[in-house]
C-alpha cells in the first residue's frame, strides 16, 4: 500500500514536537539549581574583590616580601670568631707553670667585615627598588582582573536580560500554542502552521537554554574572582547604558596624560630603569674591596706572652675588579630605558583606541534607540493579537517576531559594547574615568 507523502510529513512533524516539548523542559529544569541569589553592581563587586580575591591576596605577599628584604638590605654582616686552645701536650687542657716552664696556649681573634664605597646603602636602594617594582606588579593583576571583572558582569547582564526576552517571548508564544491547538481541533488552521509555530518556541527554548549555560560560565568566573559560596547565583545590576555626557567631556590628550602617570605596567618599566641605573652604581661600588678588621689574643705562642694585637687584611683590587658586571648593568639601563618608551607608545596607542571604541559605541546608543524598543514593544503586541485573528499570515507574523527579538538583543549588545568600552579606557587609563 502506498503511504500519502503528506501524511508521512505529518507524521514526522507530530513525533518530533512530541520528542521536543517532553524533553526540553528536562533541559531546562536541569539548569534551574536552587540557589541564592544576589544582586551585585559593580562597586559592590569591586569591594568584594579587593577583600576576598585569593590572587590579590597572594600577590600582596610580594610586597610584604620586599619589604622585607628592605630591612634585612641595611643589616651588617656578622663579626667573625676564631679560637684555638691546646688539647693535649702530655696532660689534657694544662694551663700551669712547672718548674719555670710555662705550658697552655689560648688565642683567641674577633673579626668584622666592613663594606667599603657605601655598598650598604646602595644594595639598600636597590631593595627600595625592588619594593616599588612588587606593588607596581600588585597593582597591574589588580587592574586586570578588575577589569576582567567588570566585562565578566555586564556580559553577565546582557545575558540576564537577553534571557528576560526570551522568557516574555516564550510566554507569549506558549498562550499562542495553547490557542492554536484548540484552533486545530476546529479546523481553523493547518497541521503544519500548528507545528511551525511550536518548532518557533522549540527554537527559543533552544536559544534559552544555550544562553543559561553562558551565564552558567560567566558565575562560574565571578564566584572564583569574588570567592562566593557555590549556591550564590549572581544577578548583574550593570545593564544600563550612561549619560552621553560623560563621553562627549573626554580629551583624548588628557586621557593619555592621565594614563602615563598612572599606568602600573608602566610604573613597573620605570622602576626597572630606575633599579637598573642603581645597579650601575653599585656594581661600581663592588669593584671597591671590603676591610675586615680584627682584634686577635695571643697567650703564649708569640714572641711575648699574651699578646694583644690588631688585624687588618683587603683584597689587592688587581685581577677582578668587576668590570663585567659593571658592562652588564649599563647595557641592562640601556634596554631598561628602551623597554620604557616601548610601553609609553603602547599605552598612548591602547589609550586613543579605547576612546575611539567608547566614541563608536556611545554614538549607537541614541534617542532613538528607546523610541524604537517602545514601538516595537507596541507593534509586537499587536502583531501577536492580529495573527490571533487571522489578519496577518503566518510568515509575516514569524519574520516580524524574528525581526523583533533581534533587534532587542542587539540592542541589549549595544549597551555591552558601550558599558565594556567604558570598562577598557578605565582600563587603558588605570582610573574610573566613567562611573560603571
Amino acid at each position: 500500500m502506498q503511504m500519502n507523502p503528506k501524511f508521512i510529513q505529518d507524521f514526522i512533524y507530530k513525533k518530533l514536537i512530541l520528542v521536543l516539548f517532553i524533553n526540553v523542559p528536562g533541559w531546562l529544569a536541569a539548569q534551574q539549581v536552587p540557589t541564592d541569589t544576589l544582586h551585585l553592581s559593580i562597586p559592590k563587586a569591586e569591594e568584594i574583590f579587593l577583600q576576598k580575591n585569593l590572587t590579590l591576596l597572594a600577590n600582596q605577599y610580594n610586597v610584604d616580601i620586599n619589604k622585607a628584604l628592605v630591612q634585612q638590605s641595611k643589616v651588617w654582616d656578622n663579626p667573625v670568631l676564631n679560637t684555638d686552645q691546646n688539647i693535649y701536650d702530655g696532660k689534657f687542657f694544662r694551663h700551669t707553670t712547672v718548674n719555670g716552664q710555662q705550658y697552655g696556649q689560648v688565642y683567641i681573634q674577633v673579626q668584622q667585615l666592613i663594606r667599603t664605597a657605601g655598598k650598604i646603602k646602595k644594595q639598600t636602594q636597590l631593595a627600595q627598588d625592588n619594593v616599588m617594582g612588587a606593588q607596581a606588579q600588585f597593582n597591574d593583576v589588580m587592574r586586570n582582573l578588575k577589569y576582567v571583572l567588570t566585562t565578566d558582569l555586564n556580559g553577565l547582564a546582557q545575558l540576564q536580560n537577553i534571557a528576560s526576552i526570551y522568557s516574555s517571548e516564550m510566554q507569549t508564544m506558549q498562550t499562542l500554542v495553547k490557542g492554536m491547538d484548540q484552533m486545530l481541533q476546529l479546523g481553523d488552521i493547518s497541521q503544519k502552521e500548528n507545528i511551525r509555530i511550536k518548532a518557533l518556541l522549540f527554537s527559543m527554548q533552544s536559544d534559552y537554554s544555550d544562553n543559561q549555560r553562558q551565564q552558567i560560565d560567566l558565575q562560574k568566573e565571578i564566584a572564583q574572582l569574588l570567592q562566593l559560596n557555590d549556591n550564590v547565583w549572581v544577578l548583574a545590576d550593570a545593564g544600563q547604558s550612561f549619560i552621553n555626557q560623560q563621553v562627549d567631556d573626554l580629551v583624548i590628550t588628557n586621557l593619555q596624560d592621565t594614563a602615563l602617570h598612572n599606568r602600573p605596567d608602566l610604573s613597573f618599566a620605570t622602576t626597572q630603569s630606575i633599579f637598573q641605573q642603581h645597579n650601575i652604581a653599585y656594581q661600581k661600588a663592588l669593584a671597591k674591596p671590603d676591610v675586615t678588621v680584627g682584634l686577635e689574643y695571643d697567650q703564649n705562642s708569640s714572641y711575648i706572652r699574651n699578646l694583644y694585637g690588631l688585624g687588618i687584611s683587603l683584597p689587592i683590587n688587581i685581577f677582578n675588579k668587576n668590570k663585567g658586571n659593571i658592562a652588564a648593568a649599563q647595557f641592562a639601563y640601556k634596554q631598561s630605558g628602551t623597554v620604557v618608551q616601548q610601553v609609553k607608545s603602547q599605552v598612548n596607542k591602547e589609550v586613543f583606541a579605547a576612546w575611539q571604541k567608547l566614541n563608536n559605541a556611545t554614538a549607537m546608543l541614541n534617542s532613538t534607540n528607546s523610541q524604537l524598543q517602545d514601538n516595537y514593544d507596541v507593534i509586537m503586541k499587536n502583531m501577536t493579537d492580529s495573527y490571533r485573528k487571522r489578519e496577518v499570515g503566518l510568515t509575516e507574523f514569524i519574520d516580524f517576531f524574528d525581526a523583533y527579538r533581534d533587534t532587542r538583543i542587539k540592542q541589549w549588545q549595544q549597551v555591552t559594547n558601550q558599558r565594556n568600552a567604558a570598562a577598557e579606557l578605565n582600563f587603558t587609563t588605570s582610573q574610573n574615568i566613567i562611573k560603571l
